[in-house]
């Protein structure tokens, strides 16, 4: 089994964001790295939203994303529940890119004549960003990770949290929960 993708701490997730801050296009990506993190998206789902899927005509962000089966690693549709947190983060970049055609990609790329990010592009950005910002072993899969864990600590059940993530068996989600000490000394206090 290859090693996963390390799951972020408040203060890795913090360094991201603050490292996010300081660079070109910061609105765009503390927007994605937060879709990540608050939605447990795979990155090709990221990559495939368009501007529509995110936000209605009156330019508000949905409180509900549809995924279209064809963009989704199992071939079926899901919703992804945007929480409050993320639908502010997901606003404040919408009220700045607001494309002219909403059949666009919501996260653009800076790329000329691009339609946003591919998948692939999209695992590198997550990648130099992780780098750069000095959280090792981090990639593209991390902020679904860190997701689906922060939730299971938090209490929800296994088969809420497949549904969730898309997965069709919870033994798939099982592996995405990272378990460490600190989690372990909570549990026995609750003998």
């Amino acid at each position: 089994m290859s090693k996963q993708a390390k799951t972020l701490n408040t203060e890795e997730l913090r360094r991201v964001l603050d490292y996010t801050a300081t660079r070109k296009h910061s609105t765009r990506n503390r927007a994605l790295v937060l879709m990540s993190f608050y939605s447990g998206c795979r990155v090709s789902e990221l990559s495939s939203l368009t501007y529509a899927d995110v936000v209605d005509d009156e330019g508000k962000v949905r409180d509900e994303i549809r995924l279209k089966a064809e963009n989704t690693k199992t071939k079926e549709a899901r919703i992804v529940f945007v929480n409050a947190k993320l639908k502010k983060e997901l606003q404040q970049y919408a009220n700045v890119y607001k494309p002219l055609d909403s059949k666009l990609k919501f996260f653009y790329s800076q790329k000329r004549n691009s339609n946003g990010y591919n998948a692939n592009t999209l695992t590198q950005f997550f990648h130099y960003l992780y780098k750069r910002a000095g959280v090792f072993g981090a990639s593209s899969h991390s902020g679904r990770r860190t997701f689906i864990t922060n939730l299971a600590n938090k209490g929800v059940s296994v088969r809420l949290l497949a549904s969730l993530a898309g997965h069709r068996n919870i033994s798939t989600t099982q592996a995405y929960i990272d378990v460490n000490d600190d989690m372990k000394r909570k549990a026995v206090e609750l003998v």
